[in-house]
């Protein structure tokens, strides 16, 4: 699970992230302008968003994206507390919205309560795509109970596609999801990896199923290839 945390206060922000990184991976952004190019990369499971930020507040931020379809679930996180405040976080497509100061504990609950929501998988410990199944907390994947042979990031390769099933993922979010924006590596990673988790699904007849997109990305999908 990959959290975006837009906030300028640079303390805060890494209080934030320290509160959150054993759980998940926690890119920062510390401007509206920023957070929006993050965000709009659609490679993130929650967004953490602040209002009161420079270049580009956090309502606009919200807007925008919402305008590109990027249905990430948004946390406001504000020191804005009126009713009126609340209601136009709602309005712009906000899915939960907290005041500073907040207690950790509530925080994290109110991200687990949205990954409940919208990956109810993920507390199971298991995602599926019919007799694929991938332990998550194993870190391990199977085929009709026969495991796969797959090395380092194949495995965080392989859940984040069937996690999204049935999606084209573009090779740049692949790439931004797994090694991230600051990775020394290229995006040409992306394919070597992609073609030893082919070779796998195919000892198991389930290549059929993993799909190349040529100039695009890949997929696990029903339809065949």
């Amino acid at each position: 699970m990959r959290i975006l945390l837009i906030e300028d206060e640079e303390i805060l922000s890494n209080t934030i992230k320290d509160i959150l990184k054993n759980d998940y991976e926690v890119d920062q952004a510390f401007d509206g302008i920023e957070g929006e190019l993050y965000a709009k990369e659609d490679i993130y499971d929650i967004i953490i968003l602040d209002l009161m930020l420079p270049e580009k507040d956090g309502y606009q931020v919200l807007a925008d994206i919402r305008k590109e379809k990027i249905m990430t679930p948004v946390i406001i996180l504000t020191a804005k507390d009126t009713l009126n405040d609340k209601l136009q976080g709602f309005q712009k497509g906000a899915d939960d919205y907290l005041t500073k100061p907040f207690e950790k504990e509530e925080l994290k609950a109110r991200i687990q309560a949205i990954i409940r929501r919208n990956n109810p998988d993920f507390y199971q410990n298991e995602i599926t795509f019919k007799d694929l199944k991938i332990d998550l907390n194993g870190r391990k994947a199977y085929v009709k109970d026969k495991e796969l042979n797959l090395q380092g990031k194949q495995f965080d390769m392989l859940e984040y596609l069937v996690n999204y099933k049935d999606r084209i993922i573009t090779k740049n979010q692949i790439f931004d999801k797994i090694w991230g924006f600051n990775s020394d590596t290229t995006t040409n990673v992306v394919e070597v990896y992609a073609s030893g988790i082919r070779k796998e699904l195919k000892k198991h007849n389930y290549d059929q199923y993993f799909k190349t997109v040529r100039g695009v990305g890949y997929m696990i999908g029903e339809t065949k290839k």
